[in-house]
């Protein structure tokens, strides 16, 4: 049986893979999280990189790494410092369409493959109160661009031009695409996340 190793400690990944496997290891990478000028190029290079790291270590199976990268035409957000960067993040997000990219690569032996998807996330404005309340909860701190699109009981976006899971941190439909490549059978997403029944990466 082929051993499945996921390169990350995000539980939204963990979650988001669980749809397609049923049995995977998780071994974060230590990989530093930086990129250059290009999100888009930084997101996939460090997928790679994430899955290189992790395969290096666990020879003979296949690694999937990812990354997550939230942009607008000023600035790359990644994840917040503290709260008051936080609140920066969203003071500058909030009302308006900004852009989400997540790498995905996966390493197997004698395979390597890597792509990105990009997807248009409007961010509810709400007001410097309930962005304080929302950091509180603790829930953005560990996020790109202070926030999770599936925090619904806090509004965070109000609008999606993209693929839902990708913004969470996996584009399932693209992964399976790549898993398929190193021989991996999985299960089709959206029998088990109906979200991803009409993604636009499903073809």
């Amino acid at each position: 049986m082929t051993r499945v190793v996921l390169a990350s400690a995000s539980p939204r990944r963990r979650e988001l893979l669980a749809a397609m496997l049923g049995t995977f290891e998780v071994a974060p990478s230590a990989v530093e999280e930086t990129f250059g000028a290009d999100p888009v190029a930084g997101a996939e290079s460090l997928a790679l990189e994430k899955a290189r790291d992790i395969a290096a270590k666990h020879p003979g199976a296949v690694v999937i790494g990812s990354d997550t990268i939230v942009f607008d035409d000023d600035r790359a957000y990644g994840k917040p410092e503290d709260e008051r960067d936080a609140l920066a993040m969203w003071q500058a997000l909030r009302g308006r369409t900004h852009r989400v990219v997540t790498g995905v690569a996966v390493v197997a032996p004698g395979y390597e493959a890597a792509g990105h998807t990009i997807s248009d996330v409007e961010l509810s404005n709400l007001d410097d109160a309930a962005v304080r309340a929302y950091v509180a909860s603790g829930r953005p701190m560990d996020k790109a661009g202070a926030y999770a699109i599936q925090d619904t009981d806090f509004g965070t976006v109000t609008r999606l031009d993209g693929c839902y899971c990708s913004v969470m941190g996996l584009p399932l439909w693209q992964l399976r695409a790549l898993l398929a490549g190193a021989g991996v059978s999985c299960r089709e997403p959206h029998a088990r996340r109906p979200e991803c029944a009409a993604c636009p990466g499903r073809d």
